[in-house]
């Protein structure tokens, strides 16, 4: 008889993870992360239910477990039940990779690189501070960073605040010139009405990629707006979780670089996005402002894809230090071995050894303190709720 899955359990430690065990009757040990932080009773919710269903079953059945975490209820889809899935289906590849002493990577077609491009987030939620942060992150010998571009941004805004955004990119740029690329994320805060305008204003600066330039579901609209004519890459996707939500992205031509979450896709369908997004020529930049595991993960899919240009990873992210009254902490603080996921020279190793490639302290865990995070209820002057 072969193994059976027995236990799910989840942690959450600071600053705002949520990390997912899973145990199996022959004593094996497997790691997963959710994220949703501020629903993370919702997913703890998800992953007992979930963990029902899958308990006492084959953990080497991943896709055949996948499928029935996603699609075994009547209802589907939605980001607390696809990241208690993704969590739970990481942990099974960790398990199945281990048993077989292998990376995770050498089970979905082995390595195509030795390390990916790493970037590093600058600047805060409300971006400030950016000369400090980016010369910080060159000393740590990063080549690319992302920012904000803007904080709370109306439907219709002033001339005053479309100039703020433009002198504050300008301003990176006129100090640090060529020597850093960088990334700016509109995290779904400028409105169709504002978005062109804001973009072609930006193109100037020549920006690594413009980030979640409209609200979430109004990808539709990415045609109209920025046309085929674009000289800005359009990036997108850290809030879609299967491959079929950004098929219609790729058919229309209209995103230059995917940005999947493998704590919302889990990693089949990581690897699947990114080989169907190489059939259209199109990037792929995993979105991962997250724990060890999740990094972990994202890395173990992205040896086998060549079409992976840079990966994300929270070191120094500000939500590490102290955000929101948060507990304070980094990934290393989980890690046996923290070597294994630290950057060098902006880059992060492929994790070589058995399942995701590292040894979680499980004494860490267990002293985290726990947290609870709520909404940031970002609101306009007249108060009005803005996007965050």
């Amino acid at each position: 008889m072969s193994d059976r899955i027995a236990a799910v359990r989840s942690y959450r430690v600071a600053p705002r993870w949520i990390l997912v065990r899973v145990d199996t009757e022959d004593g094996l040990t497997g790691w997963g992360e959710s994220i949703n932080p501020k629903r993370a009773g919702a997913v703890q919710g998800a992953l007992a239910d979930l963990e029902a269903n899958v308990r006492g079953r084959d953990p080497d059945r991943i896709e055949q477990l996948r499928l029935r975490m996603r699609h075994g209820g009547f209802f589907r889809g939605g980001p607390v039940l696809a990241t208690a899935a993704a969590a739970i289906e990481c942990a099974l590849w960790d398990i199945r990779a281990r048993r077989l002493n292998s990376p995770v990577h050498g089970l979905l077609g082995g390595a195509v690189r030795e390390h990916i491009t790493s970037y590093a987030w600058v600047g805060g939620d409300r971006p400030a501070q950016l000369s400090a942060d980016i010369t910080a992150r060159l000393e740590q010998g990063y080549s690319m960073v992302k920012m904000n571009a803007t904080a709370e941004f109306d439907h219709i805004e002033s001339s005053a605040a479309i100039d703020a955004v433009i002198e504050r990119v300008g301003a990176v740029r006129e100090e640090f010139g060529s020597r850093i690329d960088v990334a700016l994320d509109f995290h779904g805060r400028v409105h169709r009405s504002m978005a062109r305008t804001l973009v072609r204003e930006l193109e100037t600066f020549r920006p690594a990629w413009i980030e979640e330039p409209l609200p979430p579901g109004h990808e539709a609209a990415y045609a109209e707006l920025f046309g085929r004519d674009r000289t800005v890459p359009i990036a997108t996707g850290e809030r879609m979780s299967e491959l079929r939500e950004f098929l219609p992205l790729l058919e229309a031509r209209v995103v230059d670089v995917l940005q999947p979450d493998v704590s919302l896709t889990g990693i089949a369908e990581l690897v699947s996005i990114a080989r169907v997004a190489e059939a259209y020529d199109v990037a792929v930049a995993p979105h991962c402002p997250n724990g060890p595991v999740s990094l972990a993960a994202s890395l173990q899919a992205g040896a086998c894809a060549e079409n992976i240009v840079a990966q994300e990873q929270s070191l120094g992210l500000h939500y590490n230090r102290g955000y929101a009254d948060m507990p304070k902490a980094e990934m290393f603080d989980y890690l046996r071995e923290p070597a294994v996921l630290r950057p060098a020279d902006g880059r992060l190793a492929i994790p070589p050894d058995p399942g995701l490639g590292l040894e979680l302290d499980e004494d860490a865990i267990a002293a985290s303190p726990s947290w609870s995070l709520k909404d940031p209820d970002w609101r306009y002057p007249d108060g009005r709720s803005a996007e965050w």
